[in-house]
């Protein structure tokens, strides 16, 4: 599956066999083709892509399966090889999405809606899908972008249908939001455009992917803090997203510029040729740390609270009633510098590049947790046991309020790290204990979304 087509994989046993034999079982009939989105791991450049500031992830192993056949019968049904997740039918036709009820199958939908909408497909070819997945849910680690990003790859081959990778990330990161989470495309990016054994810098507006080469002589590791977290269930990650959004409208009325058509802190660094260090002066000078009240924001901008609901608050945000623009804006802009610096380090591998990294890494969690508030007291707890054990730098990783961290470690270090965080985090809590063989994990950069066809 290639930027400029698609590349069909054979597949015969390994990880497809399980889903086949349910395949059978549930549907009575073997699949015709199979579908693997991964999920991701973000090193650096949290809450800032929706911001329209470049990220730094890569995939991981962990990935989102489904195995799939296709019939006349306008019809989709799913079903989920983990019994806690109910099965689900809906006629091709009626793709409802509840926002206030994001059950797995809505997600599936999303990606669905998406490639039907984009291409124009009527009527859309019925489909019996079995959906597996190794990415923990709520973690962090992006299970439901990457359960949207396969949905939208079998549409695509169920229709027989091609597109760009570029194309089918877009189109992914957009309908994502039928499900209410204002999202802004990182997870569905490095999804498709991941490539095995480098990270990415994801750059958006046009969007692109750009190799980076992490350093020898350290890994990466992901530690689940056993907190869930889904942005879709909560208000948390929208609040975020419309604060940024307000911080940027009064940045940019405060500077002349035409405000009303702003959505993204980077709109007003562009509008005004200025750098990030300079955008991190101005929001000292501009915005004060104490919260804005909405009364606050109408009179600043000059328009009513109808006005301000209507047009910049999303659905699951109406009831905010204070806001704190000056804290959010300067986590964006100054997580937007590390990650430029981040790379900047990678390409440049000084001697001391883990130390610098790391870092960086630590900084991005204080930022995190200070100033953007979207961490918690396990996520917190998690990152000080992983640095005490050996880590050069930790962070949580994902949206936050619980889910993953990820470590930077020496690699002479990780055997002793290991067993230092199991014993300080994991064994020491039985809830945890009973988690942690899924919750600890060394990583590398893995490969983006694929297609699969019966053997």
């Amino acid at each position: 599956f290639h930027t400029d087509g698609k590349k069909k994989h054979t597949v015969e046993t390994t990880k497809f066999r399980k889903l086949k034999e349910r395949f059978v079982e549930k549907f009575g009939e073997p699949p015709l083709f199979y579908a693997c989105a991964p999920g991701r791991v973000n090193l650096i450049g949290e809450h800032i892509d929706y911001c329209g500031y470049a990220v730094l992830p890569m995939a991981i192993e962990q990935s989102i399966l489904a195995a799939v056949s296709v019939n006349d019968t306008q019809s989709i049904q799913l079903a989920n090889v983990n019994p806690q997740y109910k099965d689900f039918a809906v006629s091709s036709e009626e793709l409802q999405i509840d926002r206030t009820n994001p059950q797995w199958y809505y997600y599936y939908l999303c990606g669905v809606r998406g490639v039907k909408e984009h291409l124009g497909l009527a009527p859309l070819a019925g489909m019996k899908c079995v959906v597996d997945g190794t990415v923990p849910p709520s973690s962090g680690l992006s299970s439901s972008s990457a359960l949207v990003c396969c949905a939208g790859l079998v549409t695509l081959e169920a229709n027989n249908k091609m597109l760009s990778k570029v194309e089918l990330a877009e189109i992914c990161a957009r309908c994502e939001r039928y499900i209410g989470t204002e999202g802004g495309g990182m997870d569905q990016s490095i999804s498709f455009l991941a490539e095995e054994g480098t990270a990415k810098l994801i750059e958006f507006n046009p969007l692109r992917a750009v190799d980076v080469k992490l350093p020898d002589g350290a890994v990466f590791v992901i530690a689940n803090c056993c907190v869930e977290m889904n942005k879709a269930a909560t208000s948390h990650f929208n609040i975020r997203v419309v604060e940024c959004r307000l911080a940027a409208k009064l940045l940019a009325k405060r500077r002349g510029l035409d405000w009303s058509c702003v959505q993204r802190l980077s709109e007003v660094q562009a509008a005004l040729g200025a750098s990030l260090e300079e955008m991190l002066t101005m929001v000292q000078e501009v915005l004060h740390p104490e919260p804005y009240s909405r009364e606050e924001v109408c009179q600043t901008l000059g328009v009513s609270l109808e006005q301000l609901r209507d047009g910049v608050l999303s659905a699951n945000t109406q009831h905010v009633t204070h806001f704190k623009l000056h804290q959010r804006a300067q986590h964006v802009y100054s997580e937007a510098a590390r990650v430029l610096r981040f790379r900047e380090v990678c390409e440049a591998a000084p001697d001391d590049s883990i130390r610098q990294l790391g870092l960086l890494m630590q900084q991005s969690h204080t930022s995190c947790r200070d100033l953007y508030e979207c961490s918690c007291p396990e996520l917190d707890q998690l990152v000080r046991t992983c640095l005490k054990a050996g880590a050069v730098g930790s962070r949580l990783t994902g949206a936050g309020w619980g889910g993953c961290t990820v470590s930077m470690v020496p690699v002479d270090k990780l055997e002793a790290f290991l067993q230092e965080v199991r014993k300080s985090y994991y064994t020491s809590d039985p809830r945890r204990a009973a988690l942690e063989k899924h919750s600890l994990f060394v990583t590398k950069p893995g490969g983006g979304a694929a297609l699969f066809l019966e053997a």
